[in-house]
């Protein structure tokens, strides 16, 4: 579908989905059956409606997974996805779900989240977060203490979803987020609203997540729970095109597997490769321009999916720039930008950015101005350098 109708674009988003670009509306309903035949959808992708969800990239293959949160992610798409109930919610509901211990789904900034932890006597469970988001106001979740079993998550999201449809602000778009709601209530006032109207029981006391431990990006090769292994590679700054991704359903058929997953970090994994068959897929993924060991700059880089395309942007030329800094700051940047360590350099808990903007200076022919933007949730410290960039 991207080489026939999206001239051959196709990005990788932070929400794990595929984004294309020069659609034209004619094509949309062959384009609509060609992704439902194949399993996939684009209901509720936008709208002030319950979004695509994050899950973990690792979820169900992973050897150190708390809990795998594959049936509760299931169970909310066949239960929820299209009900007329919350297609008209306040403004847009984020959903992210994991048990790897590497914390993988950025819970802190959605709007509801389940965090597989250990309860002392219940067994595997999530620890659930709530309201957190970003945009012009950014807000870190709230864990409200409270331990969700495996059989009791549907109906939480289902409160929490519903607090917010009944509750959330809708005066005023701008301030229509469920972390404006949370910003008034508390925590406190939210699980007591949640348990005692909209589930009718209490919710046990229930562990904090521990310290993160592993590398959330899952990039390179690791070893799966069945013994066959899974190679993350990374595409610069998210871009994909039709041919890589044809390369890579062939990659994928010769060396033994059938699934491939993103991440909320633009990356991808390749499943399922029997031992036998690593060698090969790390081989095919470099030729695909996918590098299982990225630099350590294009590694820990996010990128804006489709950014040309905004009426607000300067030309594809933003891509080529974008695309040729990166790669140039990999050349000297030997240590990767570790989020951890980011946030305790930038405050405690906060999320810490680096934020790289690429804007072509029309006054000087051959250069951009990149902004280094080190941002810890309001409180930036901005870097201008000039550089120049081929832009052929």
């Amino acid at each position: 579908v991207s080489n026939d109708f999206a001239r051959g674009t196709a990005d990788i988003t932070d929400r794990q989905n595929i984004q294309l670009h020069w659609v034209e509306i004619d094509n949309v309903p062959e384009l609509w059956q060609r992704l439902e035949s194949v399993g996939l959808t684009t209901i509720e992708g936008c709208g002030d409606t319950p979004r695509g969800f994050l899950v973990s990239p690792v979820a169900g293959i992973a050897k150190d997974e708390v809990i795998d949160p594959t049936p509760l992610a299931r169970a909310i798409k066949d239960t929820y996805l299209g009900d007329p109930e919350l297609a008209n919610l306040p403004r847009k509901f984020k959903t992210a779900i994991t048990g790897s211990p590497s914390l993988d789904i950025l819970h802190e900034i959605n709007d509801i989240s389940f965090v597989g932890v250990n309860h002392p006597e219940l067994g595997p469970g999530y620890d659930l977060w709530v309201a957190g988001a970003l945009s012009t106001a950014p807000r870190l979740g709230q864990r409200l203490g409270a331990f969700v079993t495996p059989e009791d998550a549907l109906d939480v999201w289902y409160g929490v979803i519903r607090i917010f449809r009944d509750y959330g602000y809708r005066r005023l778009r701008n301030k229509a987020r469920l972390k404006f709601l949370m910003a008034e209530w508390g925590p406190e006032k939210f699980r007591q609203v949640l348990q005692d109207d909209y589930l009718g029981r209490a919710l046990p006391d229930g562990p904090a997540p521990e310290e993160p431990s592993g590398d959330s990006d899952h990039i390179g090769v690791h070893e799966q729970k069945d013994g066959r292994f899974w190679v993350g590679a990374k595409p610069p700054v998210g871009r994909l095109s039709g041919d890589v991704l044809l390369g890579l359903a062939d990659l994928a058929e010769r060396v033994g597997s059938d699934r491939v997953r993103t991440t909320p970090l633009q990356n991808l994994l390749l499943l399922d490769v029997p031992a036998e068959k690593v060698d090969d897929a790390v081989a095919g993924l470099r030729e695909l321009g996918l590098d299982p060991p990225p630099g350590a700059f294009t590694r820990s880089t996010l990128a804006c999916t489709g950014l040309e395309f905004h009426t607000v942007d300067h030309g594809t030329s933003g891509d080529v720039a974008q695309r040729q800094v990166v790669a140039g700051l990999d050349v000297g940047v030997r240590t990767r930008f570790d989020d951890s360590a980011l946030r305790h350099a930038f405050g405690g808990d906060d999320v810490a950015l680096l934020a790289i903007t690429v804007v072509q200076q029309r006054n000087v022919c051959g250069a951009v101005r990149v902004v280094l933007n080190v941002s810890n949730l309001g409180r930036n410290t901005v870097f201008v350098v000039t550089t120049e960039v081929d832009q052929t």
